[in-house]
C-alpha cells in the first residue's frame, strides 16, 4: 500500500470534472507509477492511451518496466515508452512513458493527440526546457483542439500556486512515506581545489563504508568526476562491495545494474549524477554521500555560446536527494558542505528555459505557427535576449525567414530531431556529397566528447575513432555503438556514401557554426578571434594552432577567451565559396590616427572578420562625420575644445536635469558620448579631420540640446551671473564643489542678509568670503549667520592686516564696497 493509493479516488473524481489537474506528493508517495496505472481505469480514459513525460531516460524505462511487472506483463505490452535510442511499444499498448524530445514530436506530428486521453508531466519541479515546452503546447491544443484532453502535472517539489493559478486548475496533496533521514555536515577545507574534493568525497565514502551498514548512494556533478572517483577508490575496496557508475550516457544494462539491490552478501556502492535524484528507487540504499554540486548547461546570448558550469545545487534538490536514502528504511545523509553554506542555498533550481540555448524551441514553435513565445501560456516566458539570439541563428541558417516563419529548410532540419545547427550541417552535407561524414559530426557533436580534452581539439581523431581508424586508451565501446546508431538514422539511405574520402571537415563545420569560424591573431600561434566577435584559443601544445583559419564546433563560452576544445581547420577560399550568402560588402570609414583624417574604403566581412579592404578615393561627408565620431569615442570627451563656459553650460543643465530629470536633458559624460550623433554630428558639416574639429564652437553644439525656450528659461533658473550690492555683475562657478559658487570680496556683501539661490530658490548659493588680496576668508550658504557670528571673529583677525579697507562693527548697516575705505570712515 502506497501513500498515493488514499488519493487515487480524489484524484479520478477531480480528473472526471476538471480536465487540468496539480499533484503535489512528496518522494516515496508512488505517484510515477501508481497514478498512471490508475488513470486507465477511468471511464473518461475509455480506450485511449495515457501518456507520460519523464525527464530522464533511465526513469522513464525504470518507471514502464516496473508498472509493466505490476501487469505481469513485459514493456511494449500494456505498457511501453519511446526514448530517443530505444522503443518498446505495440498495438496493445494503453500507457507510454516518453522522454522529452518525443512528446514534442508526438504532437507536432497529431496537434490535437487524438489517440490520447491525457497527458501526465511527471516530475514537473526539475523545470526542464522540453517540460516547459511540452507543457505549452499541450495546454493549447487542450484549449483549441481538445476541449476533453487531461493534463495532470506532477511535482514533489515545486511550488505549485504560480503553477495553479497559469493553469486555472485544482492542486491535491499526497502525504508521502518517507522514513527518517540523519543529516550529518561534512564540510569541505577551505577552497579546496577539485581533487581534494574528490578526496574528501573518497574519504566520506570509506567513513560511511567502516561504520553504517547497507549500500550507499553517491552525488557527483558530472561522469568525468564519477571515473576519477572509482579508480581513487578501487584500491583497498572491501570484497564484497560492488561500485556501480550511474550517468546518462551508460548503456541500459549498466544503468539497470545500478539500479537493482546488491546481489546477496554484498552491498553497492552507487556513484550517480543528478538522474538518480527522483522517480528511481535504488533498492538497499540507505546512506546517501552528497557533494552538493551539480552541472549545469548555461546559455549567453551574447556570444550565442553554452557553457557547462558546476555549482551548487539548490535546497529543494537537495531535499530531493537526502529523501533517497529514506525510501525502504531509516536512512543517514552525509553532506559535505556547513550547516552554514546550507542556509545560502537557493531555495529551488533555475527553470532551464531561463538559462538555455532557445534554437531548439524556437524552431518548434516555428512550426506549430507561433512566431512570438507570448502566443502561449509560460510558467517562465523565455528571456527575450536568449529567444532574440535563437531567432537570429535561426535566420542566419536559412531555418526561419526574415518575419520569423518557419522555411521549408527548417521543416527538413527540424524532422531529424537534432540541434537545429547540426541539423542544417547534415543537409548542406548532403547537398556537398558528404552525407556519412556530415552525420557522424552530427552524432559527435549531439555528445559530450568521445575522447576528451587530451586528445587535443582536432575533430578528426573523434571521426576516426568512430570509424574504428582510431584507438583510445579506455574508449567506450557502448558509446561507440550508440553514436554509431545515432548516424546512420540521419543518412538518407542506408546505401549513402561519401563522394571521397577527403571529407573537408572544415568546410561542414562552418556550415553549423559561421559564427565561430576563427581566425588566428597576429603574431601568436594559438589565439584566435571568432566571426562572433569573441575571443577564443587553444591550448598551447595543439597541433590545430598552426592553422590560420579554424572552426571552432565546441568551446568552454567563458566571457573574454573561450577555450576551443573541438575545432577543423577551414581555407579561406572555401569559405568565401561556402558562406558567399553571409558575407557582406561596405564601403567604411575610419579614423587614421597616424594622419589624423578620415579614410575609406570598401570592406568585405564575414562578421568580425575583414577578409578584404579597398581603399576609395575619398570618403563622402557621412563617413566622414561616422569616422570623427567614432574617434572622439575612442579619445574620450576632454579630447573636444572645451572651453570654460561650455564646462559651466554642462554643469547649470545638470543641476536643472537633477530637479526636474523629465524636463531636462541628461549631460552626463556618458549621456553626451551616447548622444554624440544628435547634438555634434550636425556641427561637423566641412570638417575633414581632427584640426577641423578643434574649432567647431563646443558651446554652441551643447545648446543646440535645448529649444530656444528652454536656453531663456536655463538663463532664468541657472544665471552665468549674478549681480551683488555693488553693482558688479559677478561671474557663478557651477563646476566648483558645492556649487554654484559665489566668490566674492568680504566688503562687497555688506548689508546682504539673504542668501542668494538659484533655480526659484531651490538651490542655495555657496558664498566664498575674500579678503582684500583674494584669499579665502570664510564660506557660508547661510549670510544672516555669518554676519552675527562669523564676522566678529574674521574682523578682529582682518582688521589689522587690511587696515585701508573698511571693518565696520555692524556689516548689515555698512555700506557695500568694493575698494579702499574712504578719509574720515
Amino acid at each position: 500500500m502506497l501513500p498515493i493509493d488514499d488519493l487515487l479516488p480524489e484524484l479520478l473524481a477531480t480528473l472526471e470534472s476538471s480536465t487540468t489537474v496539480l499533484l503535489q506528493a512528496p518522494p516515496g508517495a508512488g505517484k510515477t507509477t501508481g497514478v498512471p496505472l490508475a488513470l486507465l481505469r477511468s471511464r473518461w480514459a475509455g480506450k485511449q492511451r495515457i501518456l507520460m513525460l519523464e525527464p530522464r531516460r533511465i526513469a522513464a524505462r525504470a518507471a514502464a518496466a516496473y508498472m509493466a511487472r505490476q501487469l505481469g506483463e513485459r514493456p511494449g505490452q500494456t505498457v511501453g515508452y519511446r526514448t530517443r535510442l530505444d522503443t518498446k511499444v505495440s498495438r496493445e499498448t494503453r500507457l507510454e512513458v516518453v522522454t522529452e524530445g518525443v512528446l514534442t514530436r508526438l504532437i507536432q506530428q497529431e496537434p490535437a493527440l487524438d489517440a490520447y486521453a491525457a497527458v501526465v508531466f511527471d516530475e514537473f519541479h526539475e523545470r526542464s526546457l522540453q517540460a516547459d515546452l511540452g507543457l505549452a503546447l499541450v495546454r493549447e491544443s487542450q484549449q483549441v483542439l481538445r476541449e476533453d484532453l487531461r493534463i495532470l502535472v506532477m511535482s514533489a517539489t515545486l511550488d505549485t500556486a504560480p503553477l495553479a493559478e497559469l493553469l486555472c486548475a485544482p492542486v491535491l496533496t499526497s502525504e508521502g512515506r518517507a522514513y527518517p533521514v540523519e543529516v550529518r555536515y561534512r564540510p569541505a577545507p577551505v577552497n579546496s581545489g577539485v581533487g581534494h574534493k574528490l578526496e574528501h568525497v573518497v574519504a566520506a565514502i570509506r567513513e560511511v563504508l567502516s561504520q553504517e551498514p547497507g549500500s550507499v548512494l553517491v552525488f557527483l556533478p558530472g561522469a568525468g568526476e564519477i571515473r576519477r572517483v572509482e579508480r581513487m577508490l578501487r584500491p583497498g575496496l572491501a570484497p564484497g562491495t560492488c561500485l556501480a557508475p550511474l550517468y546518462g550516457t551508460l548503456k541500459g544494462d549498466d544503468q539497470d545494474r545500478a539500479i537493482r539491490p546488491a546481489a546477496p552478501g554484498e552491498r553497492k556502492v552507487v556513484l550517480a549524477t543528478a538522474i538518480a535524484e527522483t522517480s528511481l528507487t535504488i533498492e538497499g540504499v540507505r546512506v546517501v554521500i552528497d557533494s552538493g554540486l551539480a552541472r549545469r548547461a548555461l546559455f549567453d546570448p551574447n556570444s550565442g555560446m553554452q557553457r557547462l558550469t558546476t555549482g551548487r545545487v539548490s535546497k529543494a534538490a537537495a531535499d530531493q536527494r537526502k529523501g533517497r536514502a529514506g525510501r525502504t528504511e531509516p536512512g543517514v545523509c552525509y553532506r559535505l558542505w556547513s550547516e552554514s553554506e546550507q542556509q545560502g542555498l537557493a531555495p529551488f533550481t533555475a527553470p532551464q528555459i531561463l538559462e538555455a540555448d532557445l534554437a531548439p524551441v524556437a524552431l518548434e514553435l516555428a512550426q506549430w505557427g507561433a512566431r512570438d513565445p507570448g502566443d502561449l501560456m509560460w510558467l517562465d516566458p523565455p528571456p527575450p535576449a536568449n529567444w532574440t539570439q535563437a531567432v537570429k541563428t535561426l535566420q542566419w541558417l536559412g531555418l526561419l525567414d526574415q518575419k520569423g516563419a518557419i522555411t521549408d529548410h527548417g521543416r527538413a532540419a527540424r524532422e531529424l530531431g537534432i540541434h537545429p545547427r547540426l541539423a542544417h550541417m547534415v543537409i548542406r552535407g548532403r547537398e556537398m556529397g558528404y552525407p556519412v561524414t556530415a552525420a557522424r559530426l552530427a552524432a559527435l557533436l549531439g555528445d559530450r566528447d568521445l575522447l576528451g580534452p587530451r586528445a587535443g581539439a582536432n575533430i578528426s581523431y573523434r571521426l576516426q575513432a568512430l570509424a574504428g581508424e582510431y584507438q583510445a586508451p579506455g574508449l567506450d565501446r557502448f558509446r561507440l555503438q550508440g553514436l554509431h546508431r545515432d548516424s546512420q538514422k540521419l543518412l538518407p539511405s542506408l546505401a549513402a556514401k561519401d563522394l571521397d574520402q577527403t571529407a573537408p571537415l572544415g568546410r561542414l563545420l562552418a556550415q553549423a557554426y559561421p559564427d565561430r569560424i576563427a581566425r588566428r591573431r597576429r603574431g601568436s600561434h594559438h589565439r584566435y578571434l571568432l566571426s562572433n566577435g569573441r575571443g577564443a584559443t587553444l591550448r598551447e601544445e595543439d597541433g590545430l594552432g598552426q592553422h590560420e583559419w579554424l572552426v571552432a564546433a565546441d568551446l568552454d563560452g567563458r566571457a573574454r577567451e573561450s577555450l576551443i576544445y573541438l575545432a577543423a581547420e577551414l581555407d579561406r577560399t572555401d569559405l568565401e565559396a561556402d558562406l558567399a550568402h553571409q558575407l557582406t560588402v561596405t564601403d567604411e570609414s575610419q579614423w587614421d590616427e597616424a594622419r589624423g583624417t578620415v579614410t575609406a574604403a570598401r570592406v568585405k566581412r564575414l562578421g568580425a572578420h575583414v577578409l578584404e579592404r579597398t581603399p576609395l578615393a575619398g570618403p563622402k561627408p557621412e563617413q566622414v562625420e561616422r569616422a570623427l565620431i567614432a574617434a572622439v569615442r575612442e579619445r574620450g570627451l576632454q579630447s573636444l575644445p572645451w572651453t570654460d563656459m561650455a564646462h559651466q553650460w554642462c554643469a547649470r543643465v545638470r543641476h536643472m536635469h537633477a530637479l526636474e530629470p523629465e524636463r531636462w536633458p541628461d549631460v552626463s559624460d556618458q549621456a553626451l558620448l551616447q548622444r554624440l550623433e544628435i547634438w555634434l554630428g550636425p556641427f561637423l558639416a566641412g570638417v575633414s579631420d581632427w584640426r577641423g574639429l578643434q574649432q567647431v564652437s563646443l558651446l554652441t553644439a551643447l545648446e543646440s540640446q535645448l529649444e530656444y525656450s528652454r536656453q531663456q528659461l536655463l538663463s532664468t533658473e541657472m544665471p552665468s551671473r549674478l549681480t551683488i550690492p555693488t553693482g558688479e555683475s559677478v561671474r557663478l562657478d557651477y563646476m566648483a564643489e558645492n556649487g554654484p559658487v559665489l566668490a566674492v570680496k568680504l566688503q562687497a556683501l555688506f548689508g546682504w542678509q539673504e542668501t542668494p539661490h538659484v533655480a526659484s530658490g531651490r538651490i542655495p548659493i555657496t558664498v566664498h568670503l575674500l579678503s582684500p588680496a583674494k584669499r579665502p576668508l570664510a564660506i557660508t550658504s547661510d549670510l544672516a549667520s555669518f554676519w552675527r557670528v562669523g564676522y566678529h571673529e574674521v574682523r578682529k583677525e582682518q582688521r589689522g592686516r587690511y587696515p585701508k579697507h573698511p571693518w565696520p562693527e555692524d556689516p548689515i548697516a555698512a555700506e557695500p564696497k568694493r575698494g579702499t575705505k574712504k578719509m574720515g570712515w
